[in-house]
């Protein structure tokens, strides 16, 4: 069983180095971290009295983990989560904030838990969680993959933009259903045919 700090390390694996994409609405990032999470922290890393793009090239890959730790695996109350879900949850958080939370709130509706979508994860989240994770914290987790992976196909169906991030130019599986896949059961994966069928209205 991998620790925290391990997850956390492989998700700056994931995410890379600096990445300032026009089409990526998280703006300049580096090792995950954006440039919108350094103005909220405040962390002026070049000194110059501003928190700028700057900023987020002097980003090491040290702070961006101890960054990721605490404010989007603590903070959000990730590590109160049943063990199986938390890495799913927590790349999931890293990549697309409280929206990784909405997420789990819908999946719980959905399993008929009175859970509200806010993104916060409070007792009402957690007590439901617990009870949707009872016997089977896996299938939990793969039915959050699943609807992780569909999240990411929706928003690429209504931002032709963001389909290079869902589908390579080859037109394999991109980065993002990757990544929800790299949490899912073997199974669940689509495969290159289902997955073609599933983009093909993008062309």
């Amino acid at each position: 069983m991998q620790n925290v700090r391990q997850i956390a390390e492989e998700i700056v694996d994931r995410e890379g180095g600096f990445v300032n994409d026009p089409d990526d609405p998280g703006g300049a990032t580096n090792h995950g971290v954006t440039i919108h999470t350094l103005r909220r922290l405040g962390l002026d890393l070049t000194g110059d009295g501003a928190v700028g793009i700057a900023d987020v090239r002097a980003l090491s890959r040290a702070q961006a983990v101890e960054i990721l730790l605490a404010h989007y695996y603590e903070r959000p109350r990730i590590a109160e989560m049943p063990a199986a879900l938390q890495p799913a949850l927590f790349d999931m958080y890293v990549n697309s904030g409280a929206n990784a939370v909405k997420i789990l709130q819908r999946l719980l509706r959905e399993m008929g838990f009175a859970v509200a979508v806010d993104g916060v994860i409070g007792s009402q989240t957690l007590a439901a969680v617990q009870d949707a994770a009872r016997p089977d914290p896996v299938a939990l987790r793969d039915a959050y993959g699943v609807a992780r992976r569909t999240y990411y196909f929706r928003l690429a169906d209504h931002r032709p933009a963001s389909r290079k991030y869902a589908r390579t130019r080859a037109g394999g599986k991109g980065g993002w259903i990757r990544r929800a896949e790299a949490f899912l059961s073997p199974r669940y994966h689509l495969s290159a045919a289902e997955f073609r069928e599933r983009v093909a209205a993008w062309e």
